[in-house]
């Protein structure tokens, strides 16, 4: 075998390609010119994929503990006859449920759509430490575009915000299902 030359096994070779992917998620890419923050967007819009074909409107959300998916939801107001049933809360409920607590407050909320009132305050009273979301809504935001609750001095919690991850993409998947619907 030549000199410098190293030669692993399967195992050996997948557990560090694993390593390195790991490494790469936290500090900040995936290996396929992604940030970490467009990885998990991708799977917010998956859900918001989701929600679109049952009908409802294509709003998705991923909950992300410890770089790992803990929970994920989209809109499901109309098939679950519940107003609340808003994509961020769905995830919050199921991520509650799996780690068996109410306060999320290692984890990390991707939304698809600028949170409304009803569930920044969600996200609030879960503990999220940082909430992420992808296109503005000019209508019911409450993280600028309609209003701005982003103050620190206005909640018993402070959640850090970060907007615009894959935004385009995002307003896109929305502007093309309202579209749709007004024509049929």
């Amino acid at each position: 075998m030549p000199a410098g030359k190293v030669v692993l096994s399967v195992g050996d070779w997948r557990r560090s390609a694993m390593a390195a992917l790991k490494t790469n998620l936290r500090s900040g890419e995936n290996g396929m010119g992604e940030t970490t923050a467009e990885h998990w967007m991708r799977l917010a819009l998956q859900q918001a994929e989701r929600a679109r074909a049952v009908g409802e409107v294509p709003v998705g959300a991923v909950i992300v503990a410890d770089d790992r998916l803990l929970a994920d939801g989209y809109n499901r107001t109309i098939t679950d006859t519940d107003p609340t049933a808003h994509a961020e809360i769905v995830a919050i409920r199921q991520a509650a449920r799996r780690i068996g607590n109410y306060r999320l407050t290692d984890c990390d909320l991707y939304v698809t759509l600028e949170p409304c009132i009803m569930c920044l305050g969600a996200c609030v009273q879960a503990r999220i430490r940082r909430l992420f979301f992808g296109t503005p809504d000019p209508r019911w935001g409450c993280l600028g575009s309609r209003l701005d609750l982003r103050a620190p001095e206005l909640f018993n919690h402070t959640i850090e915000f970060s907007g615009g991850i894959l935004a385009d993409e995002c307003r896109a998947l929305l502007q093309d299902f309202f579209q749709q619907r007004r024509h049929s």
